[in-house]
């Protein structure tokens, strides 16, 4: 006797376009600047799924983390080699993951594996202009747009899901306006256009990881090698 089997569904593309406006940014004025946005897409009847194996980098060099905005899934370790001739730190005192990998020389790395979902912003607690932004997702489905502003997630089961945007330079209120239901059918689904406006949002100057200002000397410890 044959016993019918049911087939998987094919994994399918979401595919879309993200435009920011009201900058100060001269290269999102001129539309040549719209990377850095995240886009993710949660499985409507499930919680968040946490992803075992992967692993990304941010590099440390020149002084600056690269890439400025990284999305991961919940799970993954992100590595921080320091590229530079200099010390580094890399350090989160926000509630998205508290964490700081201390004080490291050249040529070395240090790790983080990231178990909450959320936004974390990271520092140096030794050079107060470099930061980044790490969205850590509940899901594997993600994107990060490209200088014009489009994404694609790859992988999608078809079904019902909801979707999050993060954009560093956006107020909460709006980022929220955007979250929606989305359905992806098995040929994929091709999202409308989003604008994002950067409207009311307030730079706020961050603290070193002991909460005090930055001085001439790092508060690791006092006339460390390497400061440039």
């Amino acid at each position: 006797m044959l016993t019918a089997g049911v087939l998987p569904l094919a994994a399918a593309t979401v595919t879309g376009r993200v435009e920011l406006r009201d900058s100060r940014d001269p290269a999102v004025r001129n539309r040549a600047g719209y990377s850095g946005v995240v886009v993710s897409l949660k499985p409507a009847r499930s919680g968040p799924a946490t992803v075992a194996g992967k692993r990304a980098v941010m590099l440390q060099k020149d002084k600056t983390f690269t890439p400025h905005v990284m999305a991961i899934p919940m799970g993954a370790m992100v590595d921080f080699p320091n590229s530079d001739p200099i010390f580094h730190n890399a350090f989160s005192s926000y509630s998205g993951q508290i964490f700081d990998i201390g004080l490291y020389p050249p040529g070395s790395t240090r790790s983080v594996r990231f178990a909450r979902e959320g936004v974390v912003r990271v520092f140096c607690n030794i050079h107060s202009e470099m930061s980044a932004v790490i969205v850590v997702v509940g899901s594997p489905y993600f994107a990060t747009t490209k200088r014009d502003g489009s994404y694609e997630i790859s992988g999608v089961p078809p079904g019902d899901y909801g979707l999050s945007v993060f954009h560093e330079r956006a107020a909460e209120p709006a980022l929220r306006a955007l979250s929606r239901k989305v359905v992806v059918g098995p040929d994929g689904a091709s999202l409308p256009a989003m604008s994002i406006s950067e409207a009311g949002y307030l730079s706020i100057p961050h603290t070193n990881k002991y909460g005090h200002e930055y001085g001439e000397e790092p508060a690791d410890r006092a006339g460390y090698p390497g400061k440039k």
